[in-house]
């Protein structure tokens, strides 16, 4: 049960919604965007988030769809989870958002949701970090498109009253040799001890990772180690350790070391199937 009352608003069009948002905060209240509702309806029984202005804003057109335009793939931040998945317009991020949670929460979970969330987690951002994706962001000033490792440092970083509206992804990148690696200590549908998202482009790997650190990451510096065949593949990885942020996660799914011991053999698996094999 959520233990406060809160307004609800649906609007028709981003300029409505974000001329809602700084209304309600200038009367001083806690206006809140949501699409699924997982996340206040999870963390406001914790009492871990409270708004008193929820805004709906699944009645944006384009929120909910899927589709291609000239050179991109335009995805709206709203589509559920299991829409990507069952639409494959991108392997990559439909094989990992697969893996998120059940299937009746992926049901309800979006895009965009899993991306902005507050659980650390995050998994669905890893293609798209990897992929150089443009993230439609809504604003006072209208709709503006950013590059996505530009404004997502182990969270996306928004103006206050912003949202996510739109993902694009580049077509080439679609049909790339792609693996998805989720490694979890318990249960199908369990928190991952790590998850390792990987793609290789012009002869050179790229990666992600969510559950090694509370946050989902993309490290340059580690790809440099990969790529560098000057040494063997074994030296490879564990020079790229030496890279990762920190704090490594210690809790009740895993030790740090065990962590670590776990995304050091995420990683070979994931170099041999681009270095020799086929996806996963």
């Amino acid at each position: 049960m959520i233990r406060f009352d809160f307004d609800y608003f649906k609007p028709k069009t981003i300029q409505e919604t974000t001329r809602l948002f700084h209304s309600l905060a200038a009367e001083k209240k806690t206006p809140m965007y949501y699409s699924g509702g997982t996340e206040i309806i999870t963390l406001g029984r914790l009492n871990l988030i409270y708004t008193d202005a929820a805004i709906d804003i699944n009645a944006l057109p384009e929120f909910h769809t899927i589709r291609f335009h000239e050179n991109y793939l335009v995805m709206g931040a709203g589509v559920s989870l299991t829409k990507v998945e069952e639409e494959n317009p991108f392997p990559l991020l439909s094989k990992t958002v697969s893996e998120i949670a059940d299937r009746t929460a992926r049901n309800k979970i979006s895009l965009g949701g899993n991306i902005c969330g507050s659980i650390y987690y995050r998994e669905a951002v890893l293609p798209l970090l990897i992929s150089d994706s443009l993230v439609g962001v809504a604003g006072r000033a209208g709709l503006r498109y950013h590059p996505i490792n530009k404004v997502f440092n182990r969270e996306i970083q928004l103006q206050k009253g912003d949202f996510l509206f739109h993902i694009l992804i580049d077509r080439t990148y679609i049909e790339l040799p792609f693996v998805s690696i989720k490694r979890r200590q318990q249960w199908n549908v369990g928190y991952p001890l790590v998850t390792v998202c990987a793609l290789k482009k012009d002869e050179e790997v790229r990666m992600a990772f969510s559950g090694v650190c509370p946050f989902p990451f993309r490290s340059i510096e580690m790809e440099e180690m990969f790529n560098d065949k000057s040494y063997s593949l074994e030296d490879r990885v564990r020079r790229s350790l030496q890279y990762l942020p920190k704090p490594i996660l210690d809790d009740v799914e895993g030790s740090s070391e065990y962590r670590i011991f776990v995304l050091q053999h995420a990683i070979l698996d994931a170099l041999h199937e681009l270095e020799g094999g086929p996806n996963v």
